[in-house]
């Protein structure tokens, strides 16, 4: 895969989202469907699958002190700027609350598990009194399938049934690809990372100053100076990431700079690599390559794992990224970077995602720590080899044994998670 082709799906991959990715792109749906009304909203059918309602389910949305799909729907009825993407929910105010709760206390809004083999969709049917419109969207938070208003099809692209792997790329990088990228690209290309990382810093920052979820980077870092835990790298860089994922999973109204999809991947490829390059007087090209190898890994990993899944992708994907972009950073070669990917999935690669909620704050807290463990270990040139697990001994091919086990070994997994959270509703 050339520097331009891997380039152009770094950039697209890296992008800004104001709240937890699922419930705004509901958000994103229902206001594309509800601008071409034109008139007031009667009634709002949003049809998701299994991992969109799985994922949205617990979170917060940002500037509402509030959790939950149907708040998410009426915010997108209400605002109709879908030209905002997923910062649609960006300077949320005190009269469009008012407005969504009003269409939530009318009952006008009705939330179905869709009959589908996609892991990402969402349909929305938004009826006024004299119009119909139709909305699609699958396999990424914003990649429209199918725009209809009153029978007159405005868009409409007809999704490869055949296709397992859940991305509208045709090439797929290869760790060495990435590598060679990230060490020889011109570093004002990539310059833009660093914005990313700055962006979640701050978030970080709000994390350990307030009171959010279950407050897991807070007490990280309270418990350094109690002796609790060693005031140490590993422990900075775990409650620097964690602190993040608790603010954001709390509905904190900062935008972040998103990973394939997701804030908390964007959190956990980021910060502890950022944060060790500072940490570790780095020069600013070594911590823009350690950046690019992190972002780039995690975009590979979740290639294979899927845009949604019935594994974490912040915890696997994005920390795996993250060991790697430590490896890096503490001089390891290319062959040491492949030990600490073996290291990491053989480590971290069981981790079930249960939807995106405070909780996620914790599993990202154990496996920065984990990554921490695994780059240092690869440093002293140790991995398994390919008679342990599922660990072959290029790491490529462990890389993708993940996506068979996430595809064919956990395909049933998604639903039996939603059931079992289903039954507290």
């Amino acid at each position: 895969m050339n520097e331009q082709a891997i380039l152009s799906r770094l950039k697209r991959e890296v992008c800004v989202a104001q709240g937890c990715t699922e419930p705004i792109a509901v958000s994103y749906a229902v206001s594309l469907a509800c601008e071409d009304l034109k008139e007031e909203v009667q009634s709002l059918d949003v049809y998701l699958s299994t991992n969109m309602l799985k994922n949205a389910m617990g979170v917060g949305i940002p500037g509402t002190g509030e959790t939950g799909l149907e708040i998410a729907v009426a915010l997108g009825a209400v605002i109709q700027q879908s030209s905002k993407g997923l910062e649609i929910l960006c300077d949320l105010d005190a009269d469009t609350l008012q407005a969504a709760h009003e269409m939530m206390a009318q009952g006008k809004i009705h939330i179905h598990h869709a009959e589908t083999n996609e892991t990402l969709y969402i349909e929305v049917q938004a009826r006024s009194l004299n119009h119909h419109s139709t909305v699609r969207i699958a396999r990424e938070h914003t990649h429209l399938i199918y725009h209809a208003c009153d029978g007159q099809v405005f868009y409409e692209e007809m999704l490869d049934k055949q296709k397992k792997v859940e991305s509208i790329d045709q090439d797929v990088m290869t760790v060495q690809d990435i590598l060679d990228f990230s060490r020889h690209v011109a570093i004002e290309k990539i310059s833009f990372l660093e914005e990313g990382a700055l962006m979640n810093k701050a978030v970080s920052e709000e994390g350990l100053k307030g009171s959010y979820g279950l407050q897991v980077g807070r007490k990280i870092k309270a418990s350094e100076s109690q002796n609790l835990l060693a005031q140490n790298l590993a422990s900075h860089l775990v409650a620097v990431t964690a602190a993040a994922s608790d603010a954001r999973m709390d509905g904190c109204p900062m935008p972040i700079m998103t990973t394939a999809g997701s804030g908390n991947q964007g959190i956990t490829c980021s910060l502890p690599v950022y944060e060790l390059a500072k940490l570790l007087d780095k020069s600013r090209e070594e911590m823009l390559r350690a950046l690019a190898i992190s972002q780039l890994m995690t975009i590979h990993i979740k290639h294979y794992m899927g845009r949604l899944s019935p594994l974490c992708g912040a915890g696997i994907a994005g920390t795996t990224g993250a060991c790697c972009g430590i490896t890096y950073l503490l001089g390891g070669t290319d062959k040491q970077i492949g030990y600490a990917i073996n290291n990491m999935l053989s480590d971290v690669s069981g981790m079930l995602c249960d939807g995106a909620k405070s909780t996620c704050a914790l599993k990202i807290a154990t496996n920065v720590h984990a990554a921490v463990q695994c780059a240092n270990l690869a440093l002293s040139d140790i991995s398994p080899n390919e008679t342990q697990g599922i660990v072959f001994d290029d790491a490529e091919k462990t890389i993708s044994h993940l996506g068979v086990l996430v595809k064919v070994g956990l395909a049933n997994a998604d639903d039996c998670i939603l059931d079992i959270m289903l039954q507290k509703c």
